[in-house]
């Protein structure tokens, strides 16, 4: 029964279907996986679980050992590496499964991505009340990091076939919920540890245990609410674009020779660089401003001493940054990738690196010059083209090895997220606490290193223009794609009444499928709004 229920010929469109109905199932699981940039919410108070710990005993533990004990609280860094553990889990699992999802379909991969990523949080939550950090990693970070994976290319495949004709507007509604699942989850996630809480030990187990069930709940409505193309099927009046300079072909390369060419490896450059230098930004964006503008923000010489209450208002200020660039990395997302539609996907990764370069390598001058609001803005610009370069990249990988198995190549290609997401930060934070240690001013120790992440643009910059199209002699025969297809069980159709199912009847179950996910957005935008005001 379950089998039957979750197999992908289930999933098959009918005629009448709306294709608008898909981008809200998407955003559904997106915006449940990408409260993995909210996680630091729970970092410190991971570190305060029990009252009265021997801090002298405990100084002298290491990581290991706070993965078993139950008398000695964790320190920050032995818990924010859960985050890099799921992000690298998040690649592995997609490479590793991204052929297997192609043939079982949306919604099975998006159901066992609920039951990962929500059994997951519980798991782990269950290892916080029983203070094993061990558990923890295993549940948030390995199991989690499985349900991050699947979750993520669950969309792309049935996106961009639904979409051929704005396949960078298409993955962009659904990337983005990627950007903005902090927005909202990192706020129901404070407020939950505040109402669990248990006299001055926040409530950290119950708030992981009821988010994995809820997250588990919308990502099951959203897997249940995808429908597949029929094999054939395009939107009536759509011609593809058949001209070798617009480099979208019209073949499909399969898996197995896909990541084999030399076009994968300069894409995965693309999105390895493009990643590392928007990660390094994020990563220091609250410290950066802080530490480059200092009291300048509230209108007071740097080298003034600051109050308690000034420093309070400067913490704010930063925090205010993180909500504005969240925004505008999720916002981003939708932007450029629908940008890309019309730019052409080569075009709009140069944009990113030319652009980017001369923004890296313009904060140094703004912050010595103390103009704040363009350093702000030029923070904001940057986070946008990280969060466009996710959202466009499915349509890329699209354009360059054909639609048939471009979920499967995508799943490969998010190992460079791995790399960058685990490289990225630790490069950055190593560079900044030696220009510290060779006496560093504060207010420069970010000059270099912002010239080096340029330096990384440079390389994804000349990976992008090296990119062309793919030898036709790689593309599958007409026997190999009929296979293919079998295996997906696809059904074949030029009926005409099903090949109109983009235009079928939106109907109060699309008004309420796009209110069900567009009203929590804008809820997480309005906060992120409201933190950004800190700033003003």
């Amino acid at each position: 029964m379950a089998a039957g229920l979750l197999a992908r010929e289930r999933t098959i469109a009918g005629p009448g279907f709306n294709r608008w109905l898909v981008p809200p199932a998407a955003l559904a699981i997106h915006l449940c996986i990408g409260m993995a940039y909210g996680f630091s919410v729970f970092w410190l108070p991971m570190t305060k679980l029990v009252p009265g710990a021997d801090a002298a005993l405990c100084a002298s533990q290491g990581f290991l050992d706070q993965l078993t004990t139950t008398t000695c609280n964790w320190t920050v860094p032995s818990v924010n590496h859960i985050f890099e553990t799921f992000i690298a889990m998040l690649g592995l699992a997609a490479a590793i499964w991204g052929g297997w999802l192609e043939h079982a379909g949306p919604r099975k991969a998006g159901f066992i991505a609920a039951c990962c990523w929500g059994g997951g949080l519980v798991l782990g939550g269950i290892g916080v009340a029983i203070h094993q950090l061990w558990l923890v990693y295993l549940g948030c970070g390995l199991l989690g990091g499985v349900g991050q994976g699947l979750g993520y290319i669950t969309p792309v495949s049935t996106l961009i076939k639904w979409f051929p004709d704005r396949r960078g507007l298409a993955t962009g509604f659904a990337i983005m919920g990627y950007g903005g699942g902090a927005m909202i989850g990192a706020p129901v996630a404070v407020k939950l540890m505040d109402v669990f809480r248990d006299g001055d030990i926040a409530g950290v187990s119950r708030t992981l245990i009821v988010m994995g069930v809820l997250y588990f709940v919308v990502m099951s409505l959203g897997a249940f609410g995808f429908r597949v193309t029929p094999s054939g099927w395009k939107p009536v009046g759509y011609q593809p674009v058949a001209t070798k300079a617009a480099m979208i072909s019209q073949g499909h390369v399969h898996l197995d020779h896909a990541w084999k060419t030399p076009q994968f490896w300069l894409i995965w450059g693309v999105l390895c660089m493009n990643v590392t230098a928007g990660i390094g930004v994020l990563s220091m964006a609250s410290p950066m401003l802080q530490d480059v503008f200092g009291g300048r923000l509230l209108g007071v010489g740097s080298d003034v001493a600051l109050s308690t209450a000034q420093k309070a208002s400067i913490a704010a200020a930063a925090a205010g940054l993180v909500g504005l660039i969240s925004l505008f990395n999720s916002l981003g997302r939708l932007a450029w990738a629908s940008a890309s539609d019309i730019l052409g996907r080569r075009t709009t990764y140069t944009v990113f690196f030319l652009l980017g370069i001369a923004l890296y390598c313009l904060l140094p001058s703004l912050g010595h010059m103390g103009l704040a609001a363009l350093f702000v803005l030029t923070v904001c610009l940057i986070l946008s083209m990280y969060g466009g370069g996710f959202a466009t990249v499915p349509a890329y990988l699209a354009d360059i090895f054909g639609t048939q198995m471009v979920g499967a190549i995508h799943g490969r290609l998010l190992t460079a997220w791995s790399v960058a997401g685990v490289a990225g930060p630790v490069l950055i934070a190593g560079i900044r606490e030696a220009q510290l240690g060779a006496g560093v001013a504060k207010n420069l120790v970010y000059d270099r290193t912002l010239y080096l992440l340029a330096g990384l643009l440079l390389v994804g910059l000349v990976c992008n223009l090296l990119v062309r199209p793919v030898d036709p002699r790689l593309h599958m025969t007409d026997a190999e794609l009929q296979r293919e297809r079998a295996l997906q069980h696809e059904v074949h159709t030029t009926d005409a009444s099903v090949s109109a199912a983009a235009r079928g009847p939106f109907g109060m179950t699309g008004v309420l499928a796009w209110l069900a996910v567009g009203i929590p957005f804008l809820i997480g935008v309005w906060i992120a709004l409201q933190k950004a005001a800190a700033l003003l």
